[in-house]
């Protein structure tokens, strides 16, 4: 019997039976992947998507942003694992036609997470977009994600009323509806104002007028919009890594460390409640420095 339209209370009660009489998982167990299951879903309705219409690049997405809590591999895989059997149930109860979680792969042991793009690949990535009228569009987007740190859906929601290019800083509406101040970069500033020329031609929407990026049709971008425009740029660009919007977030913010910026000072950029979430980049630093030493160091040369 399918499950579609049902609400997810219903769709949670029937996974719950079926965790205990088809798996017979222990209650440790059941609690486990139910949390999961409600973490997932949690995500889906504040990104406005469902069960129903679940994807391979929706799950993606959705570990990316684990990633971005700075949890360890160990409890990103569990957490995968609980999501892996959410979907195989879903598509026995014939919610999903296909099973969107087949190719998610949990993170290796002691595989350092997130994953930072280095600055000549940010470069790359700029130089391998295609020509045409989104050009200076999704230019503009990388120097902008990756110049003032921002979530993908700070971005989708930027205003030109909340940037000051006098003073070089814009306002940013976070998590929580919480406005920080951050500084854009000279990069990013330029490259917006070369998007202006192929930004007036667009029909503009009535009340999209204010929103920095839009599609061709004149409407505000998607979440799945930019993840996907950034992934087929990586690949065009030669780059193997995992990359999704959060990737620049986390390259913006590692990059600042290893320049010498203050960890407090960071938290404030990024927009993180709790210091302990920052202090994941202290983490890739010192990995950083670890493999600078064995690679250089003549003790540590072989």
């Amino acid at each position: 019997m399918s499950l579609e339209y049902l609400p997810y209370s219903v769709v949670r009660a029937r996974y719950q039976a079926y965790l205990l009489l088809e798996r017979g998982l222990s209650d440790n167990s059941r609690e486990a992947y139910m949390r999961d299951a409600d973490r997932l879903e949690e995500w889906l309705r504040s990104e406005g998507r469902d069960l129903e219409t679940l994807s391979q690049d929706d799950l993606t997405e959705f570990v990316a942003s684990i990633y971005d809590l700075g949890i360890s591999a160990r409890s990103i895989a569990r957490i995968i694992s609980g999501v892996k059997s959410l979907c195989r149930f879903l598509k026995l109860e014939g919610v999903v036609k296909e099973n969107p979680s087949l190719l998610l792969d949990a993170p290796r042991m002691g595989e350092h997470l997130p994953e930072v793009l280095t600055v000549e690949e940010i470069d790359a990535m700029i130089a391998a977009i295609p020509p045409g009228v989104t050009a200076t569009r999704n230019r503009a987007i990388i120097e902008t994600m990756y110049g003032c740190g921002l979530r993908v859906s700070e971005l989708c929601n930027l205003a030109f009323s909340r940037i000051d290019t006098t003073h070089k800083l814009a306002i940013i509406q976070g998590k929580g509806d919480k406005e920080r101040l951050v500084p854009i970069s000279d990069a990013a500033i330029e490259a917006i104002r070369d998007y202006m020329d192929d930004r007036s031609v667009l029909p503009v929407k009535p009340g999209e007028e204010d929103i920095v990026f839009l599609n061709v049709r004149g409407r505000r971008l998607t979440r799945q919009m930019i993840f996907i425009f950034l992934r087929d740029l990586a690949a065009q660009a030669g780059i193997e890594k995992t990359i999704s919007p959060h990737t620049l977030r986390h390259s913006f913010a590692t990059h600042l460390l290893e320049g010498g910026a203050n960890l407090r000072a960071i938290q404030q950029m990024l927009g993180h409640e709790s210091i302990a979430t920052t202090e994941v980049y202290l983490h890739l630093d010192n990995t950083r420095l670890r493999e600078e030493i064995l690679m250089h160091h003549p003790r540590s040369r072989r």
